[in-house]
This record gives C-alpha cells, structure tokens and sequence, in this order.
C-alpha cells in the first residue's frame, strides 16, 4: 500500500521534472516564432511590390547589411564597444544602489533622508543629466558609463527598498526572539526574503542601462551601436540603422537571457505559480 502511495506521490513530480525540461528546451524557439513571422511577411510584402522597402527596408536587406558590417570587422568593433560601457555601468549602478537601498530600507531615518531627494532624481529624464556630464567628466567613457549607471541605478534601489520594506514582520520576530545579531539578521532573514525581488530589479535594470547607452553614445561617441545609429541617420541608410537596433535587441535579450539563468540557482527553493510554465 505504501509503495503504491509514494508511486502516486512521485509520478506528478516526475511529470513535473519532465514538463519543465521541455520547456526550457522548446521555450526559447517559441520566442522566435513571432518575429520570425513579422519579419517573413514584411519580405513577402516588398517582395509583391507592396512596398518599395526604402525606408522600412526588408530583412535580406538588414541580414546582407549586417553580413557587410561584420565582414568589415566594424559589427564586432561597436558591439564590443558597448558591451563594454553597458557592464560598466551596469556594476557600478547595481553596486550604489544596493548600498543605498539596503541602508534606506533597513534603517528608517536614512529612509526619510535620502529617499525623497533619490525620488526626485529619478524623474529627471536621462538626456537632461547628459551637458552636466559632459561639463564634469567631459565627452569620454567617465562620462558615458555615469549616464548608463545612473539609468541602472532607480530601478535596483526601488527593488532593493521596496523589497526590504514588504518583509513579513513576523519572521523578523522570530529573528528578534531567537537574538539573532544584525549581520544574522540580513544574512538569514532579510537577503532570502528580498532576493526574487532584487533579482527582479536587476534584470530591470539592465534594461534601462541598455536603453541608457544610446544617450550615452549620442555623446560625441566615435564607436558603439548608438554611434552606428547616427551614421544611419546622417548618411541616409535605413538598413543600417534597423540593423543597429536589432542588435541592440538582440543583446539585450542575449544578456537579460544570461542574468536570468545567473540567477535561477539562488531561487530553486521557490514554489512560484509561475514555476515551470
């Protein structure tokens, strides 16, 4: 009888296990489906003589521009260039943000000292911090990676804050009761607690440092995707520049894709909803 139960048991877990390796296996090519399509009726479309594909050019077009660019070396050139500026940026935002929103969140009086004058920061748009930067740190990297962790900056620290502050009281009492000392605290108590939350923020913010790097480059930037994007523009090549923001789009997928597999190690113990689907 009780093997009978522990079979009944484990066969859903199994299924499970099943289920969700599928998934991972099946679930990226699912991703691809609808681009894919956008993109083949977009060709079949100027193929027709719908569209002359002047300025909305089909993606042979953006594929043979893409094909030149990286034959030429200068693909490779303005990817690692902003590969570069983003990870810069992107440390040194998380890194400032974590330690503010840690100290805003577990310490009340910091809260009510810095948290205003941080909310109203956060609502300067990123193009207006860019002559400040230019007239402190001039018009080379300094000053880009600053602008790409400013923009990493707000949605960590929210997510750090927030996350700290939505912590059930009661296991924080059972830390108290148990007297644990503060270092304890936030190591067995709080950083399990926050840590979906914050890794969440992360891939937020790396978002937002991606979507930063293109302000950054505007700024007199000799190399880069955004410089690429300007090249489009001034010389009157729309492939290039479709072809400049499907690479954008393909990193930032390719690196949100890295971070997220970065961080499922540290939230195996969750039993989400979302689990597995």
């Amino acid at each position: 009888m009780s093997l009978v139960l522990m079979k009944e048991v484990a066969e859903p877990s199994v299924t499970r296990a099943r289920d969700s390796h599928r998934l991972a296996l099946v679930g990226p090519a699912l991703g691809l489906v609808l681009p894919l399509g956008l993109a083949l009726l977009w060709e079949a479309l100027v193929r027709i003589g719908f569209s002359d594909g002047r300025l909305v050019p089909p993606p042979s077009r953006i594929f043979a521009t893409l094909a030149e660019l990286a034959q030429t070396g200068e693909l490779q050139r303005h990817v690692a260039a902003t590969l570069l500026r983003v990870a810069a940026g992107f440390v040194f935002g998380t890194l400032a943000a974590t330690l503010m929103g840690a100290v805003a969140g577990y310490s009340g009086l910091a809260r009510r000292l810095v948290d205003p004058t941080l909310q109203g920061l956060r609502a300067v748009p990123s193009i207006a911090w860019i002559p400040l930067f230019i007239l402190w740190l001039g018009i080379f990297e300094t000053s880009k990676v600053a602008l790409i962790a400013v923009g990493v900056f707000f949605p960590v620290y929210l997510g750090v804050l927030g996350a700290i502050l939505s912590v059930d009281r009661k296991i924080v009492e059972v830390g108290r009761v148990f007297r644990l000392s503060g270092p304890a605290m936030v190591r067995r108590i709080l950083l399990p607690a926050v840590l979906p939350s914050y890794l969440v923020s992360l891939r937020g913010g790396l978002g937002l440092g991606w979507m930063f790097v293109i302000a950054a480059e505007f700024m007199g930037a000799s190399e880069g995707l955004g410089y690429l994007l300007i090249d489009g523009q001034q010389l009157g090549k729309p492939a290039e520049i479709v072809a400049a923001i499907i690479t954008f789009a393909v990193l930032g997928k390719a690196t949100d894709w890295m971070l997220a597999l970065a961080a499922a190690p540290f939230l195996r113990w969750e039993d989400a909803f979302g689990a597995g689907r």
